[in-house]
């Protein structure tokens, strides 16, 4: 942690001489290979680990006291180590904020406590301690080493100090230095597979290709040239500012046979920029494309004819761009070295800056026939058609006109596209650290898609001036933009005779510039010009891109505004265009901001089920219907969900769960089983007794309503009292007769779901069973999609927790399609199938047929999927296949590795898999041979490192595997000499009974050798296992007082011995 720290950590400057680490790559590397090393040191060298620091560690914590459980006073919001040194000082000591760490151990466990705040921890640690080396050993000890030569081992160092009680001291010292030296080799690995570039290599690379754009044959480019004529000493040709991002020369590229190019050289890579065209520009500088090594890697993926044409050989023989390996990159660019990256808020605040300065240069200047309106400008469409022509070098034909016009409207709507995404397409091209989005985007909802968030461009090929929509749609327009009140109205009544459904005509209003004119729109008192740009806006926003277009140019914010407004007609229209704007996370967000969830919840107050109702009932009924639509859109985000529940939108779709109508019916279910993801919500919707109204609705003709039905069901029966309110309102039944309807997926998927979850209660299973359920599910486990077999294995492990069940599944012939399921890839399919086929096992005709099919060999590979889920699932099945296989233990053997497999996973960090796998060592031991080979495997060492925990199932398990590995050999010894008896007897501070019996069972195992029976007197454990002998359970009795009776035994024994001297 010296050099390390000194040469290769990343600090920020400040006046006051105490500066930061950086949040770069470099940094987080770093950070988590020190955090490795504490994490380790105290299993890997538990002697050093427990030597007391010079000077304690001090730093800010975020740690509570709280956050700290056994082995530690706690007062108040102090907190102090069991652990003291030799002056009665605590090895650990917080003093909120402070903390104080006086060996490694301590530190450790502390970070252990730290949980998800890890790398912050040892953040916080390093900043505030910028030589921890000297606070560990001391500045003259680490001053005496340090002179000495790199290679020195351990015990010639500690001959030099000549003094026996810093032996240590010189271990700890060294461990230090080859950690350090490990992290720096690592370090350097990383930097060295970075290549930068320089203005010579771009200089050099730029003048090879001019000679390419001569006349003739070998002619692989129309042009080439620079922005800037000026060149700086440094051989850079971009502004300053510039500079420091690591930009080097702006390009303006003309292929034969694609649009012209405008290029970024950095020193980082070539990338294609918004347009630079020429010296002066302020904006335009974002990156939109990936980067590449080199200027002819990008031309030869943006020109097929350059691809096709160049030649490789005449070119190699020239001199290359000259790269070279580099130790320490300075941050070239923010977003991709790791400099913060601006909000969208920034981003949005500076794009209409610069669209009010374009806007005024309109007015200033007159404003081009075909020019973008400043709004689009503003998101780098900053070529105009005019303008473009303009600049180009006359054609010698109209055609040759109208297909550079295309090439520029295609380069406007790709430019567009990449100016949306650039963050995320460097995030994923460049696997760099500063790629990540804004926090208030990680946060949302699980249940967003991913898909929404990556819709493609989409443009319109072809040439378009030849559509008769496009001619027509441009005259509208003009109208729009000239005409009166009348004008405009009538103008927007002819809009809607167009086919505003068709992809073509919506692409054609958003090119032309029509949004902004539609939202301007809005922003009247006349009431009829609001009503048809809204109709228009309402059909148009259903496509992808217009939705983004809509919020990007902060249309959203005034559609939200009109929610306020008393005319219902408009709120109606409104709140559907929300509706259809809020697909995707930044419209959901924007939404919730502008308070716009508040908005829609009131719309929601109407009385839906009057048997008649008067026309202006019937226009709240359509503009509550309307709101739901909107709510059911924001809903996917789990932040506006905990909106709807606080402004009280539950109860409200309560009220319009009753209504006879589909239509309305259908978006509010569909809103509930949304917010039925929290369990807030679930709550809400269980007390305010939606789920008899969940429960009718499954009998509606409507498929599409008994699946957002069943699917609330689904998610709301994780609550037992759900669960019960179901079968009272006879809903089993209901979702049984869904199971009749298998091609519709999503109608199956969503009706096993709920019979899964409903089944989790025994009464529930016992109701099903009236129904032949269990057949019916056997039946579904072939030839179905992953959402649905998931749901159905769930219910069969749910189902084989009843005995007469798990024979019916075998005679069914279940098993075999359940083992089948162990090759699949879905992980939570996986978690399902482990489960059933572990219930199954427990019948011993099932386990025979699970032997035959290899079925113990499939559930053990899962052992190494990587998700903790699949491997918990998977040890926990292991557990009943053992324990009810023929000749178990040679079973066990027989799988090649095994053993070695289960004894890693006691390496995990994950309490379920540690406890899961304790269970199988449990089961594993019982056969002598197999309990020998894992002896050998070192099964004692990593038994005893888990004591240290505090969770009660870990406990328990952990307990039940070292009673059961103590019946080999000499276990017993061993397992007092690495330390395991003292942690065991603190289990018994635990409130678990199943902890207190099964420690007592290891303490009985243990207290058979005389030294671990010393080690039980020597840490008060009479006392707790005095009071289990009075225990109800007659086996916590048994166990208890054999263990005093060993313990017993043994004092008087020392005392007769005594006496008899």
């Amino acid at each position: 942690m010296g050099l390390s720290l000194t040469k290769a950590a990343q600090w920020t400057t400040a006046s006051s001489g105490t500066g930061k680490l950086e949040f770069t790559p470099m940094n987080e590397s770093l950070l988590k290979e020190i955090l490795r090393f504490v994490e380790r040191f105290s299993s890997q060298h538990p002697q050093e680990a427990e030597h007391v620091f010079e000077e304690p560690l001090q730093w800010r914590t975020t740690l509570v006291a709280s956050d700290f459980k056994t082995d530690y006073d706690i007062s108040d919001s102090a907190v102090q180590s069991h652990e003291k040194d030799s002056e009665g000082l605590p090895l650990l000591q917080l003093s909120p904020p402070a903390v104080y760490v006086r060996s490694f151990s301590q530190l450790s466990k502390l970070v252990h406590l730290a949980d998800g705040k890890k790398l912050e921890e040892v953040r916080a640690c390093l900043e505030e301690n910028r030589d921890p080396v000297v606070k560990i050993l001391g500045r003259s000890f680490a001053t005496t080493l340090e002179r000495e030569d790199a290679q020195t081992d351990a015990l010639s160092v500690v001959d030099k100090v000549k003094d026996p009680a810093k032996e240590v001291k010189g271990k700890l010292f060294l461990f230090l230095q080859k950690m350090d030296k490990q992290i720096l080799s690592k370090l350097l690995e990383e930097i060295s597979e970075k290549v930068s570039l320089d203005p010579a290599a771009a200089k050099n690379e730029v003048e090879l290709l001019k000679q390419l754009c001569s006349d003739g044959e070998k002619r692989v480019l129309k042009s080439l040239r620079y922005t800037s004529e000026f060149e700086f000493s440094n051989g850079c040709r971009t502004p300053l500012w510039r500079q420091v991002h690591g930009e080097i020369c702006y390009l303006v590229i003309e292929p034969c046979d694609a649009e012209t190019l405008y290029i970024t050289y950095s020193t980082a890579g070539v990338f294609l920029n918004e347009g630079i065209k020429q010296e002066g520009e302020e904006s335009g500088y974002e990156r939109t494309s990936d980067v590449y090594a080199d200027l002819v890697t990008l031309l030869k993926s943006r020109s097929p004819h350059f691809a096709k044409n160049i030649n490789k050989q005449d070119f190699a023989a020239q001199e290359l761009p000259s790269t070279h390996k580099i130790q320490h990159v300075e941050s070239v660019d923010g977003e991709e070295q790791g400099q913060p990256q601006r909000s969208y808020e920034q981003q949005e605040k500076n794009v209409h800056e610069k669209a009010k300065q374009q806007h005024t240069v309109n007015k200033a200047g007159g404003r081009n026939k075909n020019e973008m309106c400043p709004r689009w400008s503003s998101f780098a469409l900053l070529s105009t058609f005019g303008k473009a022509e303009e600049e180009e070098p006359s054609k010698s034909s109209g055609e040759e006109k109208k297909k550079l016009t295309l090439g520029t409207r295609s380069k406007i709507k790709a430019e567009f596209s990449a100016s949306s995404s650039a963050v995320r397409q460097s995030s994923q091209k460049m696997k760099t650290s500063a790629g990540a989005m804004p926090g208030e985007l990680t946060s949302e909802s699980s249940t967003e898609s991913e898909e929404e968030e990556e819709q493609p461009e989409r443009r319109l090929e072809g040439d378009i001036d030849r559509l008769p929509e496009y001619w027509q749609i441009q005259k509208l327009f003009r109208y729009l933009k000239a005409g009166n009140q009348t004008t405009t109205a009538l103008t927007l009544c002819a809009m809607m005779d167009l086919n505003l459904m068709q992809e073509t005509c919506q692409l054609i209003i958003r090119d032309l510039g029509g949004l902004e004119i539609l939202l301007n729109l809005l922003d009247t008192i006349e009431v009829r010009c609001k009503i048809g740009s809204l109709k228009i806006l309402r059909k148009i926003s259903h496509n992808v891109q217009i939705s983004r277009t809509i919020v990007y140019t902060s249309g959203l914010q005034k559609i939200v505004t009109i929610l306020d407004l008393p005319d219902k007609d408009l709120k109606a229209l409104a709140a559907e265009t929300i509706a259809n704007v809020a697909r995707f996370r930044r419209a959901r967000r924007t939404v919730r901001k502008l308070n716009g969830i508040k908005k829609l919840v009131k719309l929601l107050d109407c009385v839906p089920n009057l048997a008649k109702l008067t026309e202006n009932q019937e226009k709240d009924v359509e503009v509550a219907r309307c709101g739901v639509l909107a709510l059911w859109s924001c809903s996917k985000s789990r932040k506006n969900k905990e909106a709807i529940r606080k402004a009280g939108g539950i109860p409200l779709l309560g009220r319009l769960l009753k209504s006879p109508h589909a239509n309305m019916l259908i978006p509010v279910v569909g809103t509930l089983q949304e917010c039925a993801s929290e369990e807030s919500c679930r709550i809400a919707i269980q007390t305010k007794g939606m789920i008899k109204d969940l429960v009718k609705n499954l009998r509606s003709d409507n498929e599409e309503l008994q699946m957002h039905c069943a699917s609330a069901i689904f998610k709301c029966a994780e609550e037992e009292q759900t669960r019960d309110l179901v079968r009272k309102y006879k809903g089993l039944q209901q979702l049984v007769s869904l199971l009749g309807k298998a091609d519709n997926k999503q109608l199956l998927a969503a009706a096993t779901g709920a019979i899964w979850k409903c089944s989790i209660s025994t009464e529930n299973v016992a109701e099903f069973q009236k129904y032949n359920v269990l057949q019916t599910l056997v039946g579904l486990l072939t030839y179905q999609p992953d959402e649905v077999l998931v749901n159905v294995v769930g219910a069969l492990g749910e189902f084989a927790q009843i005995p007469a069940n798990k024979a019916t599944i075998g005679k069914c012939g279940g098993i075999k399609p359940l083992v089948n399921l162990l090759t699949g890839t879905d992980q939570a399919l996986l978690v399902n199938v482990t489960k059933a086929v572990g219930a199954c096992a427990t019948d011993k005709d099932n386990m025979t047929i699970i032997q035959q099919l290899d079925g113990v060999r499939l559930v053990w590979s899962l052992l190494k999927n990587p998700s903790p889920d699949v491997q918990s699932s998977a040890a926990w099945a292991l557990c009943p296949c053992i324990e009810n296989a023929k000749d178990a233990g040679e079973m066990v053997r027989s799988l090649v590795g095994g053993l070695t497999l289960i004894l890693y996973l006691l390496k995990s960090t994950n309490n379920e898999v540690l406890a899961s796998i304790c269970a199988a060592i449990t089961k594993i031991a019982r056969d002598e041979d197999n309990l020998a080979v894992i002896t050998d495997l070192g099964v004692i060492p990593l038994l005893t490192k888990l004591t240290d925990t505090t969770d009660d199932r870990l406990r328990h398990h952990l307990a039940e595997a070292i009673h059961y590995c103590c019946m080999w050999g000499s276990n017993r010894e061993s397992f007092g000499k690495v330390g395991a008896v003292a942690p065991l007897v603190r289990f018994l501070k635990s409130k678990d009974a199943a902890v207190h019996l099964s420690t007592a069972k290891a303490l009985y195992q243990l207290s058979w050798d005389p030294n671990n029976v010393i080690i039980m007197h020597a840490t008060k454990v009479v006392k707790p296992l005095l009071q289990m002998m009075r225990s109800d359970v007659e086996e916590l009795q048994e166990y208890a007082s054999g263990c005093v009776r060993h313990i017993r035994k043994l004092f008087l024994a020392n005392l007769y011995h005594c006496l008899s001297y």
